[in-house]
């Protein structure tokens, strides 16, 4: 009696790992665009809009090939997030802007959202994660 019981506890335990571990999701980032294969692109991942282009939840860096590069974010949560990208093509670690904060270096985000009288806002690049998702981002 004790084993049938031990054992229906692991079979149900296991089945809530597994119902808990279908709550996550891969985001793929494809980022094109870029004229170079020097430097890396920054890929930033951010699931509240008040962090949006200044604290990513998660962040990678990634190496340009064949002027593209691929990020990919696994064990994500449902919810809404944004991306933003840059290409470091000067290879100093840092988006380098001119004297008004506009970058100097290719940039881009997720929908490929746009720049307009500043940053492009995040209800422009959010997009909901409930599956696994491919994004493209072209940088410019």
């Amino acid at each position: 009696m004790q084993k049938t019981i031990l054992t229906l506890v692991c079979i149900l335990s296991s089945f809530l790992i597994q119902a808990q571990d279908s709550n996550k999701f891969s985001v793929t980032v494809q980022i094109t665009g870029m004229k170079s294969d020097k430097g890396n692109v920054y890929v930033a991942l951010y699931n509240a809009e008040k962090d949006f282009l200044k604290k990513p939840f998660k962040g990678d860096i990634v190496v340009v090939k064949n002027k593209k590069a691929t990020a990919v974010f696994k064990n994500i949560k449902n919810g809404v997030y944004a991306i933003s990208v840059f290409h470091d093509t000067n290879e100093n670690k840092k988006m380098d802007t001119n004297f008004l904060g506009i970058p100097k270096e290719p940039t881009g985000m997720s929908n490929n959202a746009k720049a307009f009288m500043g940053p492009p806002k995040f209800k422009d690049a959010k997009f909901i994660v409930d599956k696994n998702r491919i994004l493209s981002i072209k940088v410019k």
